[in-house]
């Protein structure tokens, strides 16, 4: 049975961590040298399979004592605040000219799905979010939900790239998206902190 609210929680740290992320700019580049409807369907299935892997792993990891999980994912949280924190304090904001490039009209459906599906599933190896999705299923003990969450953050997240990063990257800079996963990163490492030692 889906628990809305972990649906809900993971919804919200995935999103705010992964907006900011390499992975927004990516689907953004791609967006414009293929059909937005294609790179967002590779990249989809690339989140896919990239969830399932995190998923597998944190439900194996749930197995472990509660403190022990706590630990790890107080840890992974601090990681997380710490590494986006300094992505944003380095970031300048871009001018968006190296979005320029126009979509190449005789790409074919099955190339740019599969090359979008390509360069995300690479890049999303070790990926924050995969990271975080894999904590927030270890956590929670609930894989079908965070799963549900992380990939639904995910498709968002890609769909707001596709249509409108360019105009999101016009009105809120990068670093303050940073800023803001840094901030959630920080407010769920308290949480888990608390329930560490209460």
């Amino acid at each position: 049975m889906i628990d809305v609210v972990v649906v809900a929680l993971t919804f919200g740290a995935i999103f705010v961590v992964e907006l900011p992320d390499k992975t927004f700019i990516a689907t953004l580049v791609l967006s414009t040298k293929f059909r937005p409807l294609l790179v967002w369907i590779g990249v989809g299935l690339a989140f896919t399979v990239q969830t399932l892997v995190a998923v597998a792993l944190g439900h194996a990891a749930s197995f472990l004592p509660q403190d022990a999980v706590r630990l790890l994912a107080l840890l992974m949280f601090l990681a997380g605040a710490v590494i986006l924190f300094r992505e944003g304090r380095s970031h300048h904001v871009e001018s968006g000219d190296e979005f320029a490039a126009k979509a190449d009209p005789g790409t074919t459906g099955l190339r740019a799905v599969g090359a979008s599906f390509l360069v995300l599933f690479a890049a999303e190896w070790g990926d924050l979010s995969q990271l975080l999705t894999l904590t927030l299923v270890a956590r929670y003990e609930d894989p079908v939900s965070v799963f549900v969450g992380a990939l639904g953050a995910l498709l968002a997240v890609s769909g707001l790239a596709v249509l409108l990063g360019r105009a999101l990257l016009r009105v809120v800079p990068l670093h303050t998206l940073h800023y803001v996963g840094a901030a959630v990163c920080l407010l769920l490492a308290g949480f888990t902190a608390y329930e560490l030692v209460a």
